[in-house]
């Protein structure tokens, strides 16, 4: 069992990818109880989608240096953001239909500016299904240093954060900014899923983002402890993971998404009160 755990450890790659996957899990995790509680999975998944423009810029402005995709990818994702929360507030259409149409262009033309590359199909393809294992000191760097700051900041903001995802009149009747404060997160949410790009992939994203917070939904009524249970399911469905790719040879980001989707059945089944076989046993009783 110690040569099991440590013999991956002896590859500096497999290092890198442990502690990119543990951040990522955790900063997605932690945003994406915001998700969840204000049923948001629609917008983090086409937001996801829409920084393929970015993604392909980024290629070629950058000649394919990674740093070059990563601000492409960011810069893509806080002008979507925003730009979706623009055109909801502006423009009279209800949200999911400005995220649908916001999504579907932007997806296009990232498939269009992609299919002008004609290596993409080797270059780019790691950037849809991920590549942990090719996360560089420098790529950790980045992933680490944003990852402080969202959490940082949702840390700064909790408290208001919490008023607007429960009481929202209330968080009117204080004069809490919530226009203002809704862009926050939606900044937030795109910066989590650019520095989560490499890890799980553009295909993958969503997962990372909604299944670690709905597990800890299950388990726990309290946002705090909602919040700390979800990272920790982020962070060692990502190391746990990684080594399940490292033996049976498996895509590393969708590893880390069945071990995630597999926490959650388990807490469906079996979670105190909520889980289905607990009802079942309550009905019978």
């Amino acid at each position: 069992m110690l040569d099991f755990l440590l013999n991956p450890l002896s590859y500096p790659f497999m290092l890198r990818g442990l502690l990119a996957a543990m951040l990522v899990g955790i900063v997605c995790a932690t945003v994406g109880v915001y998700i969840v509680l204000r049923g948001m999975a629609f917008f983090g998944d086409a937001l996801a989608h829409a920084i393929l423009p970015g993604v392909a810029l980024g290629y070629l402005a950058g000649a394919g240096s990674r740093i070059a995709v990563f601000w492409g990818a960011l810069v893509t994702a806080v002008l979507t953001a925003i730009g979706i929360g623009f055109i909801s507030s502006r423009g009279g259409l209800k949200e999911d239909t400005t995220i649908g149409i916001v999504f579907a262009g932007m997806f296009a033309l990232g498939i269009a500016l992609i299919s002008s590359v004609r290596s993409y199909a080797v270059d780019l393809t790691h950037f849809l299904f991920g590549d942990v294992l090719g996360v560089t000191a420098a790529d950790l760097r980045l992933t680490g240093l944003f990852a402080a700051v969202v959490i940082l900041t949702i840390i700064l903001f909790y408290k208001e954060f919490l008023l607007l995802s429960f009481d929202p009149i209330l968080a009117a009747t204080l004069r809490v900014p919530a226009g203002l404060l809704n862009y926050l997160l939606y900044i937030l949410i795109a910066i989590t899923i650019v520095v989560s790009l490499q890890t799980v992939g553009i295909a993958l994203m969503l997962a990372m983002l909604v299944t670690p917070p709905a597990t800890a939904y299950l388990l726990t009524r309290r946002l705090p402890s909602m919040m700390l249970l979800a990272a920790f399911i982020g962070a060692i469905s990502g190391v746990i993971g990684l080594y399940l790719s490292f033996y049976i040879s498996i895509a590393s980001g969708a590893a880390i998404v069945l071990v995630c989707t597999s926490f959650f059945l388990l807490a469906f089944l079996l979670a105190p009160r909520r889980g289905w076989l607990w009802q079942i046993r309550r009905y019978l009783s």
